[in-house]
Protein backbone atom coordinates (compact mmCIF):
# COMPACT_ATOMS: atom_id res chain seq x y z
CA UNK A 1 0.00 0.00 0.00
CA UNK A 2 1.33 3.42 -1.00
CA UNK A 3 0.12 7.00 -0.85
CA UNK A 4 -0.99 8.60 -4.10
CA UNK A 5 0.28 11.98 -5.26
CA UNK A 6 -3.02 13.53 -4.20
CA UNK A 7 -2.72 11.95 -0.76
CA UNK A 8 0.79 13.34 -0.43
CA UNK A 9 -0.70 16.79 -0.98
CA UNK A 10 -3.62 16.14 1.40
CA UNK A 11 -1.42 14.92 4.26
CA UNK A 12 1.64 17.13 3.66
CA UNK A 13 1.72 18.54 7.20
CA UNK A 14 1.80 15.02 8.62
CA UNK A 15 4.40 13.82 6.17
CA UNK A 16 6.88 16.54 7.07
CA UNK A 17 6.66 15.61 10.75
CA UNK A 18 9.62 13.34 11.48
CA UNK A 19 7.53 11.48 14.08
CA UNK A 20 4.88 10.56 11.47
CA UNK A 21 6.25 10.82 7.90
CA UNK A 22 5.01 8.44 5.20
CA UNK A 23 5.25 5.27 7.28
CA UNK A 24 3.05 6.76 9.96
CA UNK A 25 0.54 8.06 7.44
CA UNK A 26 0.32 4.57 5.97
CA UNK A 27 -0.49 3.25 9.46
CA UNK A 28 -3.36 5.72 9.63
CA UNK A 29 -4.55 4.67 6.17
CA UNK A 30 -4.55 1.00 7.20
CA UNK A 31 -6.38 1.63 10.47
CA UNK A 32 -10.04 0.83 11.04
CA UNK A 33 -11.78 2.86 13.75
CA UNK A 34 -15.39 2.61 14.97
CA UNK A 35 -17.03 5.66 16.55
CA UNK A 36 -20.03 4.99 18.78
CA UNK A 37 -22.30 8.02 18.44
CA UNK A 38 -22.21 10.87 15.93
CA UNK A 39 -23.36 13.54 18.38
CA UNK A 40 -21.56 16.09 20.53
CA UNK A 41 -18.39 14.04 20.99
CA UNK A 42 -18.71 12.09 17.78
CA UNK A 43 -18.71 15.16 15.51
CA UNK A 44 -15.21 16.45 16.36
CA UNK A 45 -13.87 12.90 16.62
CA UNK A 46 -15.15 12.13 13.13
CA UNK A 47 -13.97 15.42 11.64
CA UNK A 48 -10.40 15.13 12.89
CA UNK A 49 -10.03 11.42 12.19
CA UNK A 50 -11.34 11.89 8.67
CA UNK A 51 -8.99 14.81 8.11
CA UNK A 52 -6.08 12.81 9.53
CA UNK A 53 -6.60 10.03 6.99
CA UNK A 54 -7.92 7.08 9.01
CA UNK A 55 -8.49 4.58 6.22
CA UNK A 56 -11.78 3.09 7.40
CA UNK A 57 -14.14 4.90 9.75
CA UNK A 58 -17.25 3.17 11.08
CA UNK A 59 -20.11 5.26 12.48
CA UNK A 60 -22.65 3.54 14.73
CA UNK A 61 -25.62 5.82 15.39
CA UNK A 62 -29.35 5.40 14.77
CA UNK A 63 -30.35 8.92 15.86
CA UNK A 64 -31.58 11.78 13.69
CA UNK A 65 -30.54 15.44 13.78
CA UNK A 66 -32.59 17.73 15.99
CA UNK A 67 -32.40 21.51 16.10
CA UNK A 68 -31.20 21.38 19.70
CA UNK A 69 -28.11 19.48 18.47
CA UNK A 70 -26.83 22.42 16.42
CA UNK A 71 -25.56 24.36 19.46
CA UNK A 72 -22.63 21.94 19.73
CA UNK A 73 -22.75 19.41 16.87
CA UNK A 74 -21.24 21.75 14.31
CA UNK A 75 -20.92 19.14 11.60
CA UNK A 76 -24.66 19.63 10.94
CA UNK A 77 -26.90 22.54 9.90
CA UNK A 78 -30.59 23.39 9.46
CA UNK A 79 -30.75 21.63 6.09
CA UNK A 80 -29.87 18.38 7.89
CA UNK A 81 -32.73 18.39 10.43
CA UNK A 82 -34.55 15.08 10.61
CA UNK A 83 -31.83 13.18 8.72
CA UNK A 84 -29.72 10.37 10.16
CA UNK A 85 -26.57 11.72 11.81
CA UNK A 86 -24.38 8.87 10.61
CA UNK A 87 -25.44 9.26 6.97
CA UNK A 88 -25.01 13.04 6.98
CA UNK A 89 -21.63 12.79 8.70
CA UNK A 90 -20.34 10.21 6.23
CA UNK A 91 -21.57 12.25 3.25
CA UNK A 92 -20.02 15.52 4.40
CA UNK A 93 -16.74 14.02 5.54
CA UNK A 94 -16.35 12.10 2.27
CA UNK A 95 -16.12 15.51 0.63
CA UNK A 96 -13.48 16.56 3.17
CA UNK A 97 -11.42 13.45 2.46
CA UNK A 98 -12.31 11.31 -0.59
CA UNK A 99 -9.38 8.95 0.05
CA UNK A 100 -10.98 7.12 3.00
CA UNK A 101 -13.92 4.75 3.48
CA UNK A 102 -16.95 5.26 5.71
CA UNK A 103 -19.07 2.39 7.03
CA UNK A 104 -22.45 3.56 8.32
CA UNK A 105 -24.23 1.44 10.94
CA UNK A 106 -27.75 2.80 11.47
CA UNK A 107 -28.36 0.69 14.53
CA UNK A 108 -28.06 0.74 18.26
CA UNK A 109 -25.11 -1.13 19.75
CA UNK A 110 -26.63 -4.07 21.65
CA UNK A 111 -25.56 -7.27 23.36
CA UNK A 112 -26.60 -9.10 20.17
CA UNK A 113 -24.34 -7.18 17.77
CA UNK A 114 -21.56 -5.47 19.77
CA UNK A 115 -18.83 -8.13 19.74
CA UNK A 116 -19.32 -8.99 16.06
CA UNK A 117 -19.32 -5.30 15.13
CA UNK A 118 -16.24 -4.47 17.22
CA UNK A 119 -14.28 -7.38 15.76
CA UNK A 120 -14.20 -5.59 12.38
CA UNK A 121 -12.25 -2.61 13.76
CA UNK A 122 -8.90 -1.91 15.42
CA UNK A 123 -10.05 0.76 17.88
CA UNK A 124 -13.42 1.63 19.41
CA UNK A 125 -14.19 5.26 20.28
CA UNK A 126 -16.97 5.73 22.82
CA UNK A 127 -18.95 8.93 22.24
CA UNK A 128 -22.12 7.67 23.94
CA UNK A 129 -24.06 9.59 26.57
CA UNK A 130 -25.55 6.94 28.85
CA UNK A 131 -24.20 4.39 31.32
CA UNK A 132 -25.74 1.17 29.92
CA UNK A 133 -24.02 1.83 26.58
CA UNK A 134 -20.69 2.72 28.23
CA UNK A 135 -20.60 -0.54 30.20
CA UNK A 136 -21.69 -2.53 27.15
CA UNK A 137 -19.01 -0.90 24.96
CA UNK A 138 -16.36 -1.58 27.60
CA UNK A 139 -17.29 -5.22 28.08
CA UNK A 140 -17.68 -6.00 24.38
CA UNK A 141 -14.33 -4.34 23.64
CA UNK A 142 -12.63 -6.46 26.30
CA UNK A 143 -14.14 -9.63 24.83
CA UNK A 144 -13.20 -8.53 21.30
CA UNK A 145 -9.74 -7.48 22.55
CA UNK A 146 -10.01 -3.89 21.31
CA UNK A 147 -8.90 -0.65 23.02
CA UNK A 148 -11.57 1.94 23.84
CA UNK A 149 -11.00 5.69 23.60
CA UNK A 150 -13.45 7.05 26.16
CA UNK A 151 -14.86 10.54 26.62
CA UNK A 152 -17.70 12.05 28.64
CA UNK A 153 -19.08 15.53 29.24
CA UNK A 154 -21.16 17.15 31.98
CA UNK A 155 -22.14 20.85 31.91
CA UNK A 156 -18.67 22.49 31.92
CA UNK A 157 -16.46 19.46 32.58
CA UNK A 158 -15.16 16.53 30.59
CA UNK A 159 -13.15 13.35 30.99
CA UNK A 160 -10.95 11.31 28.63
CA UNK A 161 -9.25 7.94 29.11
CA UNK A 162 -8.09 4.91 27.13
CA UNK A 163 -9.38 1.54 28.32
CA UNK A 164 -8.25 -2.03 27.61
CA UNK A 165 -5.06 -0.78 25.95
CA UNK A 166 -2.59 -3.68 25.83
CA UNK A 167 -4.68 -5.46 28.48
CA UNK A 168 -4.61 -2.35 30.68
CA UNK A 169 -7.32 -1.02 33.02
CA UNK A 170 -10.90 -0.90 31.78
CA UNK A 171 -13.91 1.31 32.44
CA UNK A 172 -14.97 -1.07 35.21
CA UNK A 173 -11.64 -0.57 36.99
CA UNK A 174 -12.45 3.13 37.21
CA UNK A 175 -16.22 2.78 37.74
CA UNK A 176 -16.94 -0.72 39.14
CA UNK A 177 -20.60 0.07 39.78
CA UNK A 178 -22.91 2.39 37.83
CA UNK A 179 -24.70 5.34 39.42
CA UNK A 180 -28.39 5.08 40.19
CA UNK A 181 -30.87 6.13 37.47
CA UNK A 182 -31.22 9.93 37.31
CA UNK A 183 -28.24 10.37 39.67
CA UNK A 184 -26.10 11.76 36.83
CA UNK A 185 -28.26 13.54 34.21
CA UNK A 186 -27.07 13.75 30.60
CA UNK A 187 -26.77 16.95 28.58
CA UNK A 188 -30.37 16.67 27.34
CA UNK A 189 -31.51 17.16 30.91
CA UNK A 190 -28.88 19.43 32.45
CA UNK A 191 -27.29 21.24 29.49
CA UNK A 192 -23.70 21.52 28.26
CA UNK A 193 -21.44 24.37 27.15
CA UNK A 194 -21.39 24.19 23.37
CA UNK A 195 -17.60 24.18 22.92
CA UNK A 196 -16.96 21.48 25.55
CA UNK A 197 -17.70 18.42 23.36
CA UNK A 198 -15.43 19.96 20.72
CA UNK A 199 -12.57 20.09 23.21
CA UNK A 200 -13.14 16.62 24.65
CA UNK A 201 -13.86 15.03 21.27
CA UNK A 202 -10.66 16.53 19.86
CA UNK A 203 -8.69 15.05 22.75
CA UNK A 204 -10.28 11.67 22.06
CA UNK A 205 -9.24 11.95 18.40
CA UNK A 206 -5.73 12.77 19.59
CA UNK A 207 -5.64 9.56 21.67
CA UNK A 208 -6.73 7.57 18.60
CA UNK A 209 -3.84 8.97 16.57
CA UNK A 210 -1.36 8.40 19.40
CA UNK A 211 -2.57 4.82 19.76
CA UNK A 212 -2.22 4.04 16.05
CA UNK A 213 1.10 5.82 15.63
CA UNK A 214 2.51 4.68 18.99
CA UNK A 215 3.42 8.27 19.81
CA UNK A 216 3.61 9.95 23.19
CA UNK A 217 1.99 8.74 26.37
CA UNK A 218 -1.38 7.05 25.77
CA UNK A 219 -3.93 7.74 28.52
CA UNK A 220 -4.07 4.13 29.68
CA UNK A 221 -4.46 3.83 33.45
CA UNK A 222 -5.03 7.59 33.53
CA UNK A 223 -8.05 9.84 33.30
CA UNK A 224 -7.72 13.40 32.10
CA UNK A 225 -10.27 15.88 33.44
CA UNK A 226 -10.91 19.30 31.92
CA UNK A 227 -12.87 22.23 33.35
CA UNK A 228 -13.97 24.72 30.70
CA UNK A 229 -14.61 27.51 33.24
CA UNK A 230 -11.19 27.43 34.90
CA UNK A 231 -9.28 25.86 31.96
CA UNK A 232 -7.84 23.51 34.58
CA UNK A 233 -6.64 20.17 33.26
CA UNK A 234 -5.67 17.35 35.61
CA UNK A 235 -4.56 13.75 35.11
CA UNK A 236 -5.33 11.09 37.71
CA UNK A 237 -3.81 7.61 37.66
CA UNK A 238 -5.71 4.40 38.38
CA UNK A 239 -4.67 0.75 38.34
CA UNK A 240 -6.11 -2.34 36.75
CA UNK A 241 -8.40 -4.15 39.17
CA UNK A 242 -7.28 -7.76 38.85
CA UNK A 243 -10.36 -8.89 40.76
CA UNK A 244 -12.59 -7.78 37.90
CA UNK A 245 -13.01 -10.43 35.22
CA UNK A 246 -15.16 -9.83 32.14
CA UNK A 247 -15.98 -13.22 30.65
CA UNK A 248 -19.34 -12.48 29.01
CA UNK A 249 -21.75 -9.64 28.40
CA UNK A 250 -24.44 -8.79 30.93
CA UNK A 251 -27.87 -10.14 30.06
CA UNK A 252 -29.38 -6.69 30.50
CA UNK A 253 -27.31 -3.50 30.76
CA UNK A 254 -30.32 -1.38 31.62
CA UNK A 255 -30.94 -3.68 34.56
CA UNK A 256 -27.26 -3.64 35.53
CA UNK A 257 -27.42 0.17 35.63
CA UNK A 258 -30.48 0.11 37.87
CA UNK A 259 -33.09 0.60 35.16
CA UNK A 260 -35.88 -1.82 35.94
CA UNK A 261 -36.11 -5.07 33.97
CA UNK A 262 -39.88 -4.99 34.47
CA UNK A 263 -40.43 -2.26 31.89
CA UNK A 264 -43.03 -2.96 29.21
CA UNK A 265 -42.69 -1.11 25.91
CA UNK A 266 -45.31 -0.29 23.30
CA UNK A 267 -45.17 1.49 19.96
CA UNK A 268 -46.96 4.74 19.24
CA UNK A 269 -49.34 2.78 16.99
CA UNK A 270 -50.25 0.49 19.91
CA UNK A 271 -50.88 3.53 22.07
CA UNK A 272 -53.02 5.22 19.40
CA UNK A 273 -55.31 2.19 19.20
CA UNK A 274 -55.83 2.10 22.98
CA UNK A 275 -55.18 5.74 23.93
CA UNK A 276 -58.35 5.95 26.01
CA UNK A 277 -56.71 3.56 28.48
CA UNK A 278 -53.63 5.75 29.13
CA UNK A 279 -52.50 8.92 30.77
CA UNK A 280 -49.27 10.17 29.17
CA UNK A 281 -46.13 11.61 30.77
CA UNK A 282 -43.42 13.53 28.89
CA UNK A 283 -40.08 13.54 30.80
CA UNK A 284 -38.06 15.57 28.29
CA UNK A 285 -36.68 19.05 28.97
CA UNK A 286 -38.69 22.26 28.55
CA UNK A 287 -36.73 23.12 25.39
CA UNK A 288 -37.46 19.74 23.81
CA UNK A 289 -41.16 20.05 24.60
CA UNK A 290 -41.30 23.50 23.03
CA UNK A 291 -40.13 21.95 19.76
CA UNK A 292 -42.94 19.36 19.56
CA UNK A 293 -45.04 17.05 21.72
CA UNK A 294 -48.30 15.17 21.83
CA UNK A 295 -50.92 15.71 24.50
CA UNK A 296 -49.42 14.76 27.85
CA UNK A 297 -48.45 15.84 31.33
CA UNK A 298 -44.95 17.31 31.31
CA UNK A 299 -42.50 16.70 34.16
CA UNK A 300 -38.77 16.76 33.23
CA UNK A 301 -36.91 13.72 34.50
CA UNK A 302 -34.79 15.72 36.95
CA UNK A 303 -37.98 17.04 38.60
CA UNK A 304 -39.88 13.75 38.68
CA UNK A 305 -39.26 12.55 42.24
CA UNK A 306 -40.33 15.91 43.66
CA UNK A 307 -43.53 15.99 41.59
CA UNK A 308 -44.81 12.42 41.72
CA UNK A 309 -48.06 13.54 43.33
CA UNK A 310 -49.00 15.41 40.13
CA UNK A 311 -49.34 12.20 38.11
CA UNK A 312 -52.95 10.99 37.89
CA UNK A 313 -53.65 7.38 38.84
CA UNK A 314 -57.02 6.83 37.20
CA UNK A 315 -55.49 5.10 34.15
CA UNK A 316 -52.36 3.24 33.08
CA UNK A 317 -49.42 5.52 32.27
CA UNK A 318 -47.39 5.85 29.06
CA UNK A 319 -44.02 7.58 29.55
CA UNK A 320 -41.99 9.04 26.70
CA UNK A 321 -38.79 10.98 25.96
CA UNK A 322 -36.66 11.59 22.85
CA UNK A 323 -35.15 8.11 22.44
CA UNK A 324 -36.65 5.92 25.18
CA UNK A 325 -33.66 6.03 27.57
CA UNK A 326 -34.77 8.74 30.01
CA UNK A 327 -38.32 7.41 30.02
CA UNK A 328 -36.97 4.05 31.22
CA UNK A 329 -35.19 5.84 34.05
CA UNK A 330 -38.44 7.64 34.87
CA UNK A 331 -40.36 4.35 34.94
CA UNK A 332 -37.75 2.88 37.28
CA UNK A 333 -38.33 5.78 39.65
CA UNK A 334 -42.11 5.26 39.45
CA UNK A 335 -41.77 1.53 40.10
CA UNK A 336 -39.45 2.16 43.05
CA UNK A 337 -42.12 4.44 44.50
CA UNK A 338 -44.78 1.71 44.02
CA UNK A 339 -46.81 3.61 41.43
CA UNK A 340 -50.25 2.04 41.63
CA UNK A 341 -51.04 1.71 37.90
CA UNK A 342 -49.35 -0.12 35.06
CA UNK A 343 -46.57 1.98 33.50
CA UNK A 344 -45.28 1.45 29.93
CA UNK A 345 -42.48 2.99 27.89
CA UNK A 346 -42.82 4.47 24.39
CA UNK A 347 -40.51 2.16 22.45
CA UNK A 348 -37.48 4.01 20.97
CA UNK A 349 -38.88 7.39 22.04
CA UNK A 350 -40.84 10.13 20.37
CA UNK A 351 -38.27 10.93 17.67
CA UNK A 352 -38.95 7.63 15.93
CA UNK A 353 -42.53 8.70 15.29
CA UNK A 354 -42.05 12.43 14.69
Amino acid sequence: MNLSKAEHQQYNRHLILDEINESGQLKLKQAKVLIIGAGGLGCPILQYLAAAGIGTIGIADHDTIDQSNLQRQILYNHDDLGKYKAKVAASKLSRLNPFITFEVHLKKVTIENAIELFSKYDIIVDGSDNFPTRYLVNDAAVLANKPVIFGSIFKFEGQISVFNYKNGPTYRCLYPTPPKPNEVPNCSEIGVLGVLPGIIGSLQANEVLKTILQLGDVLSGKILTYNALSSEQLIFKFKKNEAISIEKLEDNYDGFCGISKEITEITFQDYAINKQNYNVLDVRTHAERNDYYFESLHIPLNELEARLQEIPKNKNLLVYCKSGVRSKAAITILLNHKFSKKVVNLKDGLDKYN
